[in-house]
């Protein structure tokens, strides 16, 4: 009698924990179900890239000056920058310039270190390819602008979450000219001026 009430005892236990259990997953289910959702139809709707957002580089032919700072502030010495020495203007020409987006690190060292700003960061981001070799981008390639994702009429441009003014949490329908929450960089470095 003894050995079945302790079997008894023991289903109730394993009863209560498995209940205890299930209610901790559906506790997670419904606090889930209170949030906003995070989903974005992508080929229809974009999230619009912040201010700093280091995407695509984009270069510029003529304001090169072949001095190959890009090349030694990179990490990885990636891009390869082709130049010949004209004697009759004693200055180096520039012949070719890529950079191979397969191995690039998205750093932005040669962004910054260029002394002509020939190179700037785009908010390109989508360059998926089957073929990894069409990820070396020549001095045409990297000179084309991208669409940015605010000028694409097939495309709903959508804020991400941080961006969208204070208490707002549904970024559809959102005028473009509504202020995000908190002060641009511009304001912050006024206000440290004063």
């Amino acid at each position: 009698m003894i050995k079945f009430l302790k079997q008894v005892s023991d289903y109730a236990k394993e009863t209560v924990q498995s209940a205890r259990y299930i209610g901790q997953g559906l506790s997670v289910t419904f606090d889930h179900m209170r949030r906003r959702p995070v989903t974005v139809q992508y080929p229809y709707e974009k999230l619009i890239p912040s201010e700093r957002f280091r995407g695509r580089i984009h270069f510029e032919f003529d304001k090169c000056i072949s001095c190959e700072v890009c090349v030694r502030v990179c990490p990885i010495n990636l891009p390869v920058v082709d130049w010949e020495f004209d004697k009759a203007s004693k200055k180096k020409k520039l012949k070719h310039y890529s950079i191979d987006f397969g191995v690039c690190i998205f750093c932005g060292n040669c962004v910054e270190y260029c002394p002509t700003n020939c190179l700037s960061m785009t908010e390109e981001y989508e360059m998926s390819t089957y073929d990894r070799h069409e990820l070396n981008y020549d001095n045409v390639a990297l000179g084309r602008l991208p669409y940015k994702v605010t000028d694409d009429p097939m495309v709903t441009p959508l804020r991400e979450l941080a961006y969208l003014p204070k208490g707002v949490t549904e970024p559809h329908g959102l005028p473009a000219d509504v202020r995000r929450a908190g002060q641009r960089p511009e304001e912050i470095a006024e206000q440290i001026e004063k």
